[in-house]
């Protein structure tokens, strides 16, 4: 396959005027201008568009996707967590797929084409992974804090089931939920599942922050009526668990980090774990300003996700990472269109362990492609990227046109 396009966007290096694709296999054979392509008469002309690779949803919870506008925001987070419980309780399973299909078909709509999403319903995940050609890494789950959770058996039936049940396209990756909803030992024999991506929730409310490093809060007092030892809730940062248990390191994603202090921020750089920031959910919750300088400052790896639309205030929301960078460019005006486009594409890539395959346009990746819109004007090709509103116009995954607008 051979594709011209008016602006080619690669990401990794500068942007192409007319320039061209060749695909092969299903992955990027030849990338340049149009003048210095061969066998001009091959191509498909795509008119006037940007060409550029899938964006990369680094953190989202598509079962949640017919949610939006179910709890509006609330007054603490620990409220939240009540409320998101209560609806869990009346999903069946064909509610469950039926909202994760919505969310994946939301994703692909808005140009996503890797996912890295929070995976409650294993039992379900081999007959979703099957009705969607999203390219995923699937984080499971595990939620397990009461004394008598047996994490040895948890972690094997895990192990049986990533070894059994992934197929292509897809890596089956760890979610230990939060620092609050799983014990000391779990993190440690979690941190046994090598080379497997692991995302965890840390640092999220104030609730949670004053929980660990206070010992008291509204968090506090429920999670111990529950029954959750709470020994360790005496003066330490909610990610001193996460550290203790050998977690933090390249394969580790940390989600929100809303309320981590300097001292959590080198530790997560010294072990070069990635940082997942989801403006809309920030902005949601009313959180204290994220501390973006201070994660710079750091060298952190920081993409960008649109976490679940349980947390979003539009209700006709949708799993739209245009949205979160044109949100995040709004509270952060100092950042550049480029360095925000780099937070959905090769910075998240390299968050879910995929940069060698996805998130910028280079030879021998894989030719997973969208298009939008090109005004025709001359200028800046990021900035008309951060500024798109909408479904985009085609969607390439693995070298195949799974949307396409006529």
């Amino acid at each position: 396959m051979f594709l011209r396009a008016r602006q080619i966007f690669p990401v990794s290096s500068p942007s192409i005027e007319d320039g061209f694709v060749r695909l092969e296999g299903g992955r990027i054979l030849e990338i340049g201008p149009w003048g210095e392509c061969s066998n001009q008469s091959e191509a498909e002309d795509l008119g006037e568009v940007i060409l550029m690779p899938g964006l990369v949803n680094a953190h989202c919870h598509l079962n949640y996707t017919d949610f939006v506008g179910a709890i509006p925001p609330t007054s603490s987070f620990t409220e939240w967590i009540r409320a998101i419980v209560d609806l869990k309780a009346d999903v069946d399973d064909a509610a469950h797929q039926a909202s994760w299909l919505r969310g994946a078909q939301q994703c692909l709509n808005h140009g996503i084409t890797t996912l890295g999403n929070i995976e409650t319903r294993r039992d379900l995940l081999p007959d979703l992974w099957l009705q969607t050609p999203l390219r995923m890494v699937s984080f499971l789950e595990i939620i397990l804090f009461h004394p008598e959770g047996d994490v040895e058996q948890e972690l094997k039936e895990l192990q049986t089931w990533i070894r059994e049940d992934t197929p292509p396209r897809v890596c089956a990756g760890l979610s230990p939920h939060a620092p609050y909803t799983t014990k000391c030992g779990l993190l440690g024999a979690c941190a046994g599942f090598r080379d497997v991506p692991m995302a965890m929730h840390v640092g999220e409310s104030t609730e949670e922050n004053q929980m660990f490093r206070e010992g008291s809060g509204t968090m506090f007092d429920m999670l111990a009526r529950v029954g959750r030892n709470m020994d360790d809730c005496t003066g330490q940062s909610p990610l001193a668990n996460v550290q203790r248990a050998g977690l933090l390191g390249e394969r580790f994603v940390l989600v929100h980090g809303n309320y981590l202090d300097e001292s959590d921020q080198q530790l997560i750089s010294r072990a070069d774990a990635h940082w997942v920031h989801c403006p809309r959910s920030h902005d949601y919750f009313g959180h204290q300003a994220f501390a973006l300088d201070a994660v710079r400052n750091s060298e952190i790896n920081l993409c960008l996700g649109t976490d679940s639309l349980a947390t979003v205030r539009d209700t006709n929301a949708e799993l739209d990472l245009f949205e979160e960078m044109r949100m995040f460019v709004q509270h952060h005006p100092q950042v550049t269109a480029d360095a925000c486009v780099d937070m959905v594409t090769q910075n998240a890539a390299r968050a879910l362990g995929l940069k060698e395959q996805v998130g910028t346009l280079e030879s021998g990746k894989m030719a997973d492609l969208i298009t939008l819109p090109w005004n025709g004007k001359r200028g800046d090709v990021a900035e008309q990227i951060v500024a798109h509103q909408g479904e985009v116009t085609s969607v390439m995954i693995n070298g195949e046109w799974v949307a396409r607008d006529e």
